[in-house]
């Protein structure tokens, strides 16, 4: 039970002020003059402004609430570190033990594990979910049982008691871990790419000046270098090839070091080419070479360099030299010299005119062998006696010719086999393109017939050869589909892919294993131009190896679902396709820093004056302390009893009823009356 004595008045609280100071002035003024019954009427000014200010008597009966105490257990992946986890089991064993033995004391016990995607440990934002909870004056104290590195401080709360740390970890503990300072996310081809790295130690480390260094690049075996600790190293990395490179820096693990797990930096970077250089060869005049000039002009990553030769050095017209002005055709420079800068060779109805001698032929052959690029779109004069397949070029030609010319009206159709190949696949309206005119029949000798013509004859043939590709177009009619002839057709994304397919592009990879990441799942695709690939081998960080099967999602293209439990580098391997892919970051938020710390934390814990303790020095004790005075010290953290209390019922009484007034105000009238008329 509790009693109070509340007022409610009968007028305002500023005229019961004015009535009392008449009051006052007029028994002050009776009592200086002496006169009879001043008191008596003191008396009974006093009981009419006692009983116009509304006493009342107000009595609740109250059932006392427990104290709630926030338990957390920090149980994120630093935890499981060294003995931290003895450390937490042994400390929260002993705390609920001794806040058990606490009378009107509750526990709520909080497990805090580790944030959704990498966003580590979010304390904070625990103890504001369960502050959330609890009515603020029940809160009695928060202890938190963690190492103190904490990654939501920025969400730290307004806190009702005070909030005590204690710290897991031991003093002796240190940790090596590398840094990548600067990552950009692709690299031109061929360029040297800057990234800054750091080795840093921390914690009670060994004085050591040098650190081992390993750089893997797409899992291919480590290359051994030595950097000092705790500077920045600038190291040059050039991209070999376009699509993903996987670097991988290692620093392997030292003695007594904490944990290797942040002894590795994962960078996937894109490779891109900056400049495509082509070297465009146009023979015969004809509309369609405008067209393979507009197209490959318009494009601003590529460089074009474009001869047509019209004037053979045989032809006898008798025109003046002087008064020729036409640019010599730098064979020698191109064909011989520079060769290699060119990433596409395309000949456009190019033949056999004196020009190019055989022996430049060659080159272009060991050109492509060495991994370059020709593209030959043929005309009529690919299947006459001057044609380049009766050249060197042979050798390296998928096809021949026949020497028959169609010249009739038909549909370029994709064939089984284009409709696997990245080049030909899923090229938009299918079948419902325009018509071609004429068509060089040829006789496939090699690589792979992707489209057809007239009579289902070869129109687009691709091969290999040696590290470089080739491809041969059996007609000079794809200009008609950028003119709109008879509805037109893809031509702009047909040229596009072949000449990223033959430039080595890789999502145009005919034969590919790859995946794409998405946190810890992985979207695992393999292309062929196989009916079927059997399984895939997907090997852990930790080298463990799961089979799983390929489904076909479209004609070349399998696919399977993975979710990574590990966070690292897999493998992926299928028949003699390889890769590998990162999953998660190489070094997770919670083992970027794992050295324990109170100075993260102390901000949140200087609110309410609490404290953070080592438990390698043992269990605090807990005693109660006051609201606002320090909640911590030697060996032991404050407790604020909250005395919370739930009303269940309340009652009210006026202490001065109206009939009591007019008894005692009667009472003081007839004794002043008396004692005035006694006198």
């Amino acid at each position: 039970m509790s009693n109070s004595v509340l007022f409610e008045p009968l007028i305002s609280w500023q005229i019961l002020y004015i009535l009392a100071a008449v009051f006052a002035l007029t028994t002050g003024f009776a009592a200086w003059r002496g006169l009879s019954g001043w008191l008596l009427r003191g008396l009974g000014a006093l009981v009419i402004l006692v009983a116009l200010s509304g006493p009342v008597l107000h009595r609740e009966d109250r059932a006392p609430l427990s104290d709630v105490i926030l338990l957390v257990e920090d149980a994120t992946a630093s935890q499981s570190l060294g003995d931290r986890g003895g450390q937490t089991a042994e400390a929260l064993a002993v705390l609920e033990q001794r806040l058990a033995a606490r009378r009107n004391t509750e526990i709520r016990r909080i497990k805090l594990n580790d944030g959704d995607g990498d966003a580590g440990t979010e304390l904070m934002g625990a103890i504001s979910q369960a502050l959330a909870k609890e009515p603020a004056g029940r809160v009695a104290g928060i202890i938190a049982v963690s190492d103190g590195v904490v990654h939501d401080m920025d969400a730290a709360p307004t806190l009702p008691a005070p909030l005590h740390v204690l710290q897991t970890g031991e003093a002796s503990d240190w940790d090596r871990r590398i840094i990548v300072r600067n990552a950009p996310a692709f690299g031109i081809l061929g360029e040297p790419i800057t990234l800054t790295l750091r080795v840093e130690d921390s914690g009670a480390a060994p004085i050591d000046d040098f650190a081992p260094l390993q750089i893997s690049v797409d899992g291919a075996p480590p290359l051994d270098f030595t950097i000092p600790i705790g500077e920045d190293i600038d190291v040059p990395l050039t991209l070999t090839h376009g699509g993903r490179n996987v670097i991988q820096f290692t620093v392997p693990s030292a003695e007594n070091e904490l944990t290797d797990r942040n002894n590795t930096a994962l960078i996937q970077m894109n490779g891109v080419r900056d400049r495509l250089r082509v070297l465009l060869v146009s023979g015969e005049p004809h509309p369609g070479g405008r067209t393979w000039r507009n197209l490959l002009k318009s494009d601003s990553s590529v460089d074009l360099v474009h001869f047509t030769i019209l004037r053979p050095p045989s032809k006898q017209d008798g025109v003046p030299v002087d008064e020729l002005s036409l640019i010599a055709f730098p064979t020698r420079e191109l064909f011989l010299q520079k060769i290699e800068d060119f990433d596409l060779i395309i000949f456009d109805r190019y033949k056999r005119r004196g020009i190019l001698p055989s022996a430049y032929l060659d080159n272009v052959v060991r050109y492509v062998e060495e991994g370059g690029a020709v593209l030959v779109a043929a005309g009529p004069d690919f299947a006459s006696a001057d044609s380049i397949y009766r050249s060197p070029l042979a050798r390296i030609l998928p096809a021949g010719p026949t020497a028959l010319v169609v010249e009739e009206p038909y549909v370029p159709l994709i064939s089984d086999v284009g409709a696997r190949h990245p080049v030909t696949a899923g090229l938009p309206n299918a079948g419902g393109w325009g018509e071609w005119l004429r068509l060089v029949d040829v006789a496939p000798e090699s690589g792979h017939v992707v489209m057809t013509g007239a009579g289902d004859r070869p129109l687009l043939v691709l091969d290999r050869k040696g590290e470089g590709r080739i491809a041969l177009l059996a007609s000079d009619q794809a200009w008609l589909w950028a003119r709109g002839y008879d509805g037109g057709g893809p031509q702009l994304e047909l040229l596009r892919r072949l000449a990223h397919w033959m430039m080595g592009e890789p999502e145009l990879e005919e034969e590919s294993l790859s995946a794409q990441a998405n946190g810890q799942s992985m979207r695992i695709i393999r292309r062929s131009l196989q009916d079927s690939v059997g399984e895939v081998e997907v090997i852990t960080p930790s080298g463990e190896t799961e089979v799983l099967a390929l489904t076909e999602q479209e004609p070349g293209r399998f696919e399977a679902r993975f979710e990574g439990s590990e966070i690292g580098l897999y493998r992926l391997r299928n028949g003699d396709q390889e890769s590998v892919i990162g999953l998660g970051p190489a070094a997770p938020r919670e083992f970027a820093q794992v050295i324990a710390t109170s100075a993260i934390v102390q901000p949140a814990v200087d609110q309410l004056r609490g404290g953070v303790h080592r438990l390698e020095d043992g269990v605090p004790g807990i005693r109660n302390v006051r609201l606002g005075r320090p909640a911590s010290g030697r060996n032991w953290i404050g407790i604020v009893p909250r005395e919370a209390y739930e009303v269940q019922s309340v009652a009210r009484m006026s202490l001065m009823p109206a009939w009591l007034v007019l008894l005692i105000i009667s009472a003081l009238v007839v004794g002043g009356w008396l004692r005035e008329g006694r006198s």
